[in-house]
């Protein structure tokens, strides 16, 4: 499961997942309930239109849902997905999206405590997560907020992420997509979708201890603060 990650620099929305960047700055860090950068289909096209970044919320949160639900929301098992009633209607709906990654957080605990380390491409690429994305109409004059959650799979026996968690819980993982399966994922029917939903090679990932208050660069959207 992951709860902590860096967002995607600008520079790498444009060049690996090919969207306009537009003029969006996020934090360093994202965690539930932060706004963060999701690619996605144009809801004006969702057939055949562009794909677009978007600023949304890390957490689902339905029409129904007070935004606290971000705190629970932000990884969905993609073995319930399509019956959790937090989930379902965008995994209905086909609102499939990437969350474009420089990197995930997780606890290690081999020293005996937990200690926060960084997961990366091994090659410094970014990592596109797949994700599920939903929309909240706003009330009054309050704008609609879009929100989304990063799909899971069982991480058992994986050389890399069964590494993180606490000793004796089940080992989870994000889904990192291979590059040429983005637009893929987006526009995947229902009945295919589960093709998508597995590890990534750990071969092509590195970690590191990364506690927290270590220096680490910025990685702003704004070109001049990274």
């Amino acid at each position: 499961m992951c709860a902590n990650y860096t967002p995607s620099r600008r520079d790498q929305l444009a060049s690996r997942f090919g969207v306009d960047p537009r003029e969006y700055v996020f934090k360093p860090e994202a965690y539930p309930g932060s706004m963060a950068p999701i690619v996605r289909r144009s809801v004006d096209n969702p057939e055949s239109g562009p794909l677009e970044v978007v600023s949304a919320m890390f957490g689902m949160v339905p029409q129904w849902a007070d935004l606290n639900l971000a705190r629970q929301t932000y990884n969905s098992r993609s073995e319930t997905t399509a019956t959790k009633p937090s989930f379902r209607h965008a995994w209905r709906q086909r609102q499939f999206c990437i969350i474009p990654a420089e990197s995930i957080f997780e606890p290690c605990y081999e020293t005996g405590k937990p200690v926060r380390w960084e997961i990366r491409h091994r090659l410094g690429d970014a990592l596109g997560i797949a994700g599920i994305w939903e929309i909240r109409m706003g009330e009054k004059d309050k704008p609609a907020l879009v929100s989304f959650s990063m799909l899971t799979v069982n991480a058992d026996g994986d050389p890399m992420m069964q590494r993180f968690h606490k000793p004796g819980d089940e080992k989870r993982s994000v889904v990192v997509l291979p590059p040429d399966r983005y637009q893929a994922w987006i526009d995947t029917p229902i009945e295919e979708a589960a093709a998508f939903l597995t590890l990534f090679p750990a071969s092509e990932l590195v970690a590191a201890p990364a506690p927290r208050g270590a220096p680490k660069k910025s990685t702003l959207f704004d070109d001049d603060q990274t």
